[in-house]
């Protein structure tokens, strides 16, 4: 079924063709009709399976023409992901006349201030910008009609949820509420049962399955070696473009000077840049302009860049969700995609974590040419079986030593 048999509005429809989209994915065939039918919906999909457009497409239908005054608020955890969506909307609402602002801190109050007062159907925000602007009396959510929590169990993470019940308070009870999250924890589903109406449930496909298109492996090191290997890696691979995630902020500054020595067109993202550096960050990274990007989780959900074909984890991520909410960066709309990760010793329990989380075990592998130094994470015992695989002209078991 296409776009053209959802019933989305003609309007809606051109933004859709003008983007080139012809063809609906899973999350937005199943849940388009349910947000047309003014239900309350909790939807969880992987990511890069066009969840933005899911929900951005339908309420401008239901919003159909210019009101001055806020009748949709989107809430997301993160700049990035706010401006992203608010992009969306801006894209696939090109010929309506509806208007959206974003709102998000790290940024002055000028901007936000004079298109709040010009009048906004649409609000995308960052929980504790939009508080602020709630008490600066910028923001009213008394005629909201539609509420959209997108990322809902990232912001459970980063400690929104108070914040969350402060602005759903405010907003009118007989409002439509959507809630997605990729994962459904205890504190989400009472969230959900407190919020929603009875909500529909849409899951395309298990929260915690990574894309099928997307190989995984390993790479153990010594401590020592690990930002040798890494560049090692990065030589010989044949990559489009490289999305390295760094634990810490100082991490990835240390990895883009390592790369910036080497003349790698290489940008970086993380919470202590400014807002401007972000942008520059990701548009450069978009246009192509550089190669690499060096981000913490920050960037792990919420990024779209089409393109990246290597996802590396230098520093392996001490939750389960955040590997799969990493690797969801490349290999996205059934494109092949390859999700590498480095390992050091200390890494053991979150790798065996992971791989119980995702069902699978990743295939350790040894690179080629490298003078590697003994490690115990060599001899790590896996929790399931692995057939060998191949490397250039050298098998290595699933424990990393050579098969001859």
């Amino acid at each position: 079924m296409g776009f053209s048999k959802l019933g989305l509005s003609p309007k809606v429809m051109e933004g859709v063709r003008a983007a080139g989209y012809t063809d609906p994915t899973p999350i937005q065939l199943r849940a388009i009709p349910v947000i047309l039918q003014k239900k309350d919906m909790i939807g969880s999909a992987q990511t890069g399976t066009g969840k933005t457009a899911a929900f951005t497409l339908p309420m401008l239908t239901l919003l159909g023409s210019h009101q001055p005054h806020i009748r949709c608020l989107v809430v997301t955890p993160t700049r990035e992901l706010a401006a992203q969506v608010e992009t969306a909307i801006r894209d696939y609402g090109r010929f309506t006349n509806l208007k959206a602002a974003v709102i998000f801190g790290g940024t002055g109050y000028g901007r936000q201030d004079e298109q709040l007062r010009q009048g906004v159907d649409i609000v995308v925000a960052t929980p504790g910008r939009l508080l602020d602007h709630m008490e600066r009396g910028t923001v009213r959510l008394d005629r909201v009609e539609m509420l959209i929590l997108d990322e809902a169990d990232r912001m459970l993470d980063m400690g929104f949820m108070p914040d969350m019940r402060r602005i759903i308070n405010k907003c009118p009870k007989g409002r439509q509420t959507l809630l997605f999250s990729a994962t459904i924890p205890v504190e989400i589903d009472r969230l959900s049962q407190w919020a929603l109406r009875q909500p529909e449930k849409i899951a395309t496909e298990a929260a915690r399955s990574p894309a099928a298109t997307v190989t995984h492996t390993l790479y153990p090191v010594a401590e020592d070696q690990k930002q040798d290997l890494f560049l090692e890696l990065l030589k010989q691979t044949d990559y489009n473009q490289v999305l390295v995630f760094a634990r810490t902020k100082y991490g990835a500054d240390r990895l883009y000077n390592a790369l910036r020595r080497l003349n790698h067109a290489v940008a970086v993202l993380h919470s202590g840049r400014t807002q401007s550096e972000r942008e520059h960050s990701l548009n450069g990274f978009r246009n192509d302009r550089y190669e690499i990007m060096v981000a913490t989780d920050i960037a792990s959900r919420g990024l779209d860049v089409e393109g990246i074909s290597h996802v590396i984890n230098y520093d392996v991520p001490q939750h389960p969700e955040d590997y799969v909410h990493r690797i969801g960066r490349t290999g996205r709309a059934q494109t092949v995609g390859d999700a590498r990760t480095i390992m050091v010793a200390e890494d053991l329990i979150h790798i065996r974590a992971i791989e119980r989380f995702i069902g699978q075990t990743i295939p350790r592998v040894k690179l080629n040419n490298f003078p590697y130094l003994y490690t115990r994470a060599f001899d790590a015992k896996e929790p399931l079986r692995l057939k060998s695989m191949r490397v250039g002209s050298t098998y290595f078991s699933h424990s990393g030593r050579r098969r001859r």
